[in-house]
């Protein structure tokens, strides 16, 4: 035990605990995707995640959060924590905002860490009520704990449009794959809450008892509560009931290791055991037949890919190539060719209107010149006009779709006509769309096309050789819960997503890793196989079980062939979210929190309240 007289707070500890969280917040970004090459931690390689080093980063946050003395405090540690994990996690806007954007420097950098540290409150707020209402039993602060914490994980993902990049849950998409058919990325990261509190519990228990045993005074650096301050005031709370007393600390420990095991043996036995625990959430599912596909990378860089003489002629040259060999393939080898191309986001950099007859015409003669089930194309591209509103938007060409629209080429308008259409649902803020009172920093970006308009929900699946493809455009695919309203039927609901990006706003920065994960992750929920068709990566194909099978080298021009396996059926995750979206979640963690905090006396003998 310390020899400090009451009162006195050991110097440097808050230093001491600012490290630590600042430390855990970093370890938290990079353990949704490792961003070195050159050097990682044990389990962990350039660009894959990892659930382990997630729940160790978290239970460093809960540890900090356990040597709190006050509830500010607590929340500073908090907040500490996560704005150095969200400016961690998407540290690449800088690029986006510095090198295409035309922001200077000094201002980027403040815009991402003003943007990391507005976010960060919803984890300040979570933390400052967990330390004000924590009850005396382990298990009830853990799961008070997972269900604050996850409720700020839902609030930063959907308040204010949302931004749920990089929420806790994508690092565990190996390590609790089998749930996530269940109960999705942010019951994930629920469990992975519980699983860091009991560690961090569990140690700052065990320390606790052996500085009771030690000769010297050593002790972990903890800011005491001051002289003559109540029992019950938030910090001698947070203090005592977190780490337990001397007299009942060993059966604390024995719980909180008990309950460390079971949840971490729940979630060992499901990865590593029989094929039925791990195929749980997708036996509902099955095989929908296969479809041919060509995914195209056309690697233009993002600073000149709206250039006239550089990048705009490169996209009309080339995916208009490709698309005429797929066709050409398939008209060789019926059996081999591909069924369907895709082009990424904006690969069609220019409006339909603004091309006209002479590119269109051999386009849409080269599908048209085909068999009824020849090959398909599926194009990004801006839609609309100055009067409408522009959309960041999909074209699905089939050989019947070209052909009518080769003949009404020459009408006004009548080009997207009869053609499938998918419009971009959930716009990025300032790339996509300008918030009210932010038309001034909008206005110093060179962005072009930066004010679009939505495109409806759950939109229609598009049939291409007998599979249901649902489109998805960009960081869509963040908001599972919006991919899943089209699940609502097995008879409607789509058999392939697919993602059409375009990610060189970021460079060539982690970004592409961690948009592959979250990729990984939606495959896994729905039960469906993801395709990816970037402009400079990550373009694959990933199966209904969130398997990388094909991978196209980063920042290179090519094509990625494949043949995928279409699924169909609901998984569980799909179909709660189908009917009543992530409202389970909320509900649940929210009853969760009322529960424990109105019975703050859990766990005490005999149901009497100790005082000091």
């Amino acid at each position: 035990m310390s020899r400090r007289p009451p009162g006195r707070s050991a110097r440097g500890s808050g230093y001491f605990w600012w490290w630590i969280c600042l430390a855990g917040g970093v370890l938290q970004a990079a353990s949704v995707a490792w961003p070195f090459s050159d050097w990682s931690l044990p389990g962990m390689s350039a660009g894959q995640p990892s659930g382990f080093w997630q729940i160790v980063s978290l239970s460093m946050l809960v540890l900090a959060l356990q040597y709190a003395t006050r509830v500010g405090q607590a929340a500073w540690r908090g907040w500490v924590f996560s704005t150095a994990w969200l400016s961690g996690t998407f540290w690449w806007l800088f690029i986006s905002l510095h090198t295409y954007g035309g922001l200077p420097a000094w201002l980027a950098v403040l815009a991402v860490v003003t943007l990391a540290g507005l976010l960060s409150v919803y984890y300040a707020v979570a933390v400052g009520l967990l330390c004000s209402w924590a009850p005396v039993s382990r298990t009830a602060q853990a799961l008070l704990f997972a269900s604050l914490w996850t409720l700020a994980e839902l609030a930063r993902g959907h308040w204010f449009t949302g931004f749920p990049w990089g929420a806790g849950g994508y690092a565990q998409v190996d390590l609790m794959a089998p749930w996530a058919p269940l109960v999705g990325v942010y019951g994930m990261g629920f469990l992975a809450a519980v699983l860091a509190y009991a560690l961090a519990s569990l140690i700052s228990g065990l320390w606790r008892r052996l500085s009771t045993w030690m000769v010297s005074p050593v002790s972990l650096p903890v800011a005491r509560p001051a002289t003559g301050a109540r029992s019950g005031a938030p910090g001698t709370r947070v203090q005592a009931r977190v780490v337990p007393g001397l007299r009942d600390g060993w059966w604390g420990l024995v719980r909180t290791g008990l309950l460390l095991l079971a949840v971490g043996g729940l979630l060992l036995s499901m990865v590593g055991g029989g094929q039925a625990w791990r195929n749980l959430g997708q036996r509902g599912t099955a095989s929908a037949g296969e479809l041919r596909v060509w995914l195209l990378q056309g690697n233009i860089p993002q600073d000149q890919k709206f250039e006239p003489g550089t990048g705009i002629a490169q996209a009309l040259s080339w995916y208009p190539q490709q698309i005429g060999l797929a066709v050409e393939a398939a008209r060789t080898n019926p059996t081999t060719g591909p069924q369907l191309v895709v082009a990424p986001e904006t690969a069609i950099p220019l409006l339909p209107s603004q091309l006209g007859a002479e590119f269109w015409k051999p386009l849409l003669g080269g599908l048209a010149g085909q068999a009824a089930g020849g090959t398909s194309a599926l194009i990004g591209l801006p839609l609309g006009s100055m009067e409408q509103g522009y959309t960041n938007s999909v074209w699905g060409l089939s050989p019947g779709a070209a052909a009518r629209a080769r003949d009404r080429l020459e009408l006004p308008g009548a080009l997207g006509a009869g053609i499938y259409r998918y419009d971009k649902n959930h716009l990025v803020p300032f790339g996509e769309f300008i918030p009210p009172l932010f038309r001034w920093f909008t206005d110093l970006m060179n962005i072009p096309l930066g004010d679009f308009n939505r495109g409806g929900l759950a939109q229609p699946s598009w049939a291409v050789a007998g599979q249901r493809i649902a489109p998805n455009i960009c960081f869509e695919d963040l908001f599972g819960e919006e991919l899943a309203a089209s699940f609502g039927s097995d008879v409607t609901a789509p058999t392939v997503l697919i993602n059409l990006s375009n990610i060189a706003w970021f460079g060539n920065s982690v970004a592409i890793d961690q948009h592959l994960q979250i990729s990984r992750l939606r495959a896994m929920e729905l039960g469906r196989p993801m395709l990816r068709a970037t402009n400079t990566g990550a373009t694959a194909v990933i199966d209904h079980t969130g398997v990388v099978t094909h991978l196209l080298e980063r920042l290179t021009r090519g094509r990625l062939e494949a043949t995928v396996q279409g699924r169909s059926g609901i998984t569980p995750y799909a179909q709660w979210t189908a009917r009543w979206g992530l409202m389970p979640l909320w509900i649940g963690c929210l009853m969760l929190v009322l529960v424990i905090a109105s019975l703050r006396s859990l766990g005490r003998r005999g149901g009497r309240t100790r005082r000091r």
